[in-house]
């Protein structure tokens, strides 16, 4: 889990994409970016057959890459990296989630309904026409967001981080706010209807924790892995 290796062109500072083998598996064969690849189609390509082949799927590096029109409905992802990704028109029913990394990535038109994701940071994410609606997305990272016509309605975002986020027409009815935390966010038509924004920390004034996690978040809101 979290084998990140470096491109192969010395130059590069980018993440290497997952090698997948002729059998099928992910091997730990050093590789290149998908900028550098002499076959980026072919990875690509290879990368998505193993995805969706397989249920569980640990430890797989597919940063930069495009996600269209793929099914990750019941997919169970630990540990990978889809930084800088695109997801369009995917739609992703029950997909689950632990401890991987989605920093910087791009939804559009995407389901991810009745997903379990937790620990997992979607820092510094656009998402536009994307849904959430009833799910478990505990102590997850959305700080940075950019969020347009989005749905998080009937989710628990227990412990969720949402610091400096855009919200727009974004919407959070009947969502378990228990411990979220909401500073410094730009808002316009969001709706918190029904939800206990009573136990979520919307302003570092007064909160010593949210003082805290903002001195962490300082500089930078990218990278981070609750």
């Amino acid at each position: 889990m979290f084998t990140l290796n470096k491109c192969l062109v010395r130059a590069c500072h980018n993440l290497a994409i997952s090698a997948i083998s002729e059998s099928g598996n992910i091997t730990e064969e050093k590789c290149y970016c998908l900028d550098h690849s002499p076959t980026p189609g072919k990875i690509q390509q290879d990368i998505i057959n193993y995805i969706q082949r397989n249920e569980k799927i640990v430890g797989l590096t597919a940063s930069g890459m495009t996600f269209k029109d793929v099914d990750l409905s019941g997919k169970k992802f630990y540990g990978c990296n889809f930084m800088h990704c695109t997801f369009t028109n995917c739609h992703s029913k029950g997909l689950r989630s632990r401890m991987s990394i989605f920093d910087d990535a791009v939804f559009t038109d995407c389901n991810l309904i009745e997903s379990n994701i937790q620990f997992t940071s979607f820092s510094g994410c656009t998402f536009s026409r994307t849904l959430f609606t009833s799910s478990d997305m505990l102590q997850d990272n959305f700080n940075g967001i950019n969020s347009v016509q989005t749905s998080f309605d009937d989710t628990d975002l227990y412990n969720s981080r949402f610091i400096r986020a855009k919200l727009i027409n974004t919407s959070f009815r009947n969502c378990n706010l228990k411990k979220s935390i909401f500073c410094e966010i730009e808002q316009e038509n969001t709706s918190f209807k029904m939800s206990n924004t009573r136990e979520a920390i919307f302003s570092v004034k007064g909160s010593e924790l949210a003082m805290d996690l903002m001195e962490e978040d300082s500089g930078s809101v990218r990278g981070e892995i609750l």
